[in-house]
């Protein structure tokens, strides 16, 4: 079964998210579970938490198909210590707050060198502060999401992932993330039947199926190769409609959380009712 859901709102407090993502009918759904552009954040209470966990059993969405976010403000990749330190606290703090929700993922972008040192000097960083944080905590899956090579970005090849999984020293607990506009805007062509088939196979012989644990589905409003990450609904940007027939259609892709990202909020029912009825059987 494919399981898509959009990155709902928890404002008021996390419980909130599930109610929201059964609104539009979703089957999967991403969150903050907490204020993405603060790095402080007060600690989850114990009721909230209660709370979370039976709206999700309530509206049947198992922790496997919940995708939480963490901060934009984290940068695992800076090169400067103290704001480093800053950034590798807060994903910290994210990963002990999903588990305390009983969560599976975390999701993260990788991060940016600032163009002050080399890119796989910077993936090396990366690597080393997740296997840091994955020591001081027990279950997570630390789930990396490509990027479109925006700025310093790194992480919009898959070569830049297979680095990252191999650097982390429990494979168990590192994932990927494909978001289909950063890798439309990374240059990775996908906008027929012919190109899907050879960019995910890329995929596979570069990173491997084994390691994808989510989607964010996008449409992009900016062009092939153009390392800028712009979001647009389904079907109106210049990737199209066929990678998401090919993903609906494709077993690799079941079971997994396939989170809408695109930019207006109330075509999300309409938008999940639509990939659904691109499945051929």
């Amino acid at each position: 079964m494919k399981r898509i859901g959009a990155h709902v709102s928890a404002a008021g407090g996390v419980d909130n998210a599930p109610v929201n993502a059964h609104l539009i009918g979703a089957k999967a759904f991403a969150l903050f579970t907490k204020n993405q552009r603060q790095w402080n954040a007060k600690p989850l209470q114990t009721q909230s938490i209660s709370r979370f966990t039976a709206n999700c059993e309530r509206h049947g969405f198992s922790k496997a198909v919940v995708l939480p976010h963490d901060s934009y403000l984290i940068n695992l990749g800076n090169p400067f210590k103290d704001a480093f330190e800053k950034s590798y606290d807060a994903f910290l703090d994210e990963l002990q707050r999903c588990e305390q929700l009983g969560l599976k993922y975390v999701n993260f972008h990788p991060g940016s060198h600032l163009n002050r040192y080399p890119e796989k000097a910077c993936l090396q960083q990366i690597a080393g502060a997740v296997n840091r944080a994955l020591d001081s905590t027990k279950n997570v899956i630390a789930v990396i999401e490509n990027t479109a090579g925006q700025g310093s970005n790194v992480g919009y090849k898959f070569e830049h992932l297979r680095i990252l999984i191999d650097a982390i020293n429990d494979k168990s607990r590192v994932g990927i993330c494909l978001d289909t506009c950063h890798m439309f805007a990374a240059g990775y062509d996908l906008r027929t039947t012919g190109a899907c088939k050879t960019t995910f196979a890329e995929f596979d012989d570069t990173v491997g199926f084994d390691f994808l644990k989510a989607m964010h589905f996008n449409d992009a409003k900016k062009e092939l190769g153009s390392r800028v990450d712009r979001h647009e609904s389904i079907g109106k940007g210049l990737l199209g409609v066929e990678v998401f027939r090919y993903i609906m259609n494709d077993p690799r892709f079941d079971e997994i959380p396939l989170i809408l990202e695109t930019p207006d909020p109330l075509l999300w029912k309409s938008e999940i009712e639509f990939l659904y009825g691109l499945c051929e059987t």
